[in-house]
């Protein structure tokens, strides 16, 4: 199906180009959220007379975003979960989890617009991208952590999963070490206690 775009699209094109996408593409996404029209002879003369207008409203809105984003690109949110020895987080972290933190901060997002390449799983410091216009992406900080100790530990550069082995490798080696130098109820030869 052509269509005409009424906004800049991934990988599709800019505002005003005509394209061939897709019939459940372009029904199912592009028609419904007002980012297309079909490219019939009457839309295409529609268009051109409200170009000016779309493209005016495109750049209102670009630079609202632009705005918002200033104040929430590069910002860090701790959130508290449940995981493993090893790290691994009982669930995931997903899109709705990121908005709702962000939202309860202040920031004013749409589970949509958070774009995460894969479900996170892990504790850790995770990079998450928010788009908030078609044009404009920024990046917000997700640490994630057991605890609100862990959490401040991880902000300053800690890795906690791997300085919980050592601690416990640490206990392990002091517990051989008393057990060698003479721990409790050695034997002699014959079976009596010293």
């Amino acid at each position: 199906m052509k269509v005409i775009l009424l906004e800049r699209v991934e990988g599709w094109g800019a505002l005003g180009d005509v394209v061939q996408v897709k019939d459940g593409f372009a029904r199912n996404y592009l028609l419904p959220r007002s980012k297309a029209l079909r490219a019939t002879s009457s839309n295409i003369k529609v268009f051109e007379g409200q170009r000016a207008d779309i493209e005016a409203r495109n750049a209102k809105a670009r630079e609202a975003a632009g705005q918002a984003g200033e104040k929430l690109d590069g910002t860090s949110y701790i959130l508290i979960r449940q995981a493993g020895e090893s790290g691994q987080l009982y669930g995931s972290v997903s899109g709705r989890d990121v908005a709702d933190m962000v939202n309860a901060e202040g920031g004013k997002i749409d589970r949509a617009m958070v774009i995460l390449d894969k479900p996170i799983k892990t504790l850790g410091l995770h990079p998450v991208k928010v788009k908030l216009h078609a044009e404009v992406t920024i990046t917000v900080n997700i640490n994630i952590a057991r605890s609100q100790d862990e959490a401040e530990r991880q902000a300053r550069g800690e890795d906690v999963i791997a300085s919980r082995f050592e601690e416990e490798a640490r206990a392990d080696a002091e517990a051989a070490a008393d057990l060698l130098e003479g721990g409790a109820g050695q034997q002699d030869r014959f079976g009596d206690e010293d």
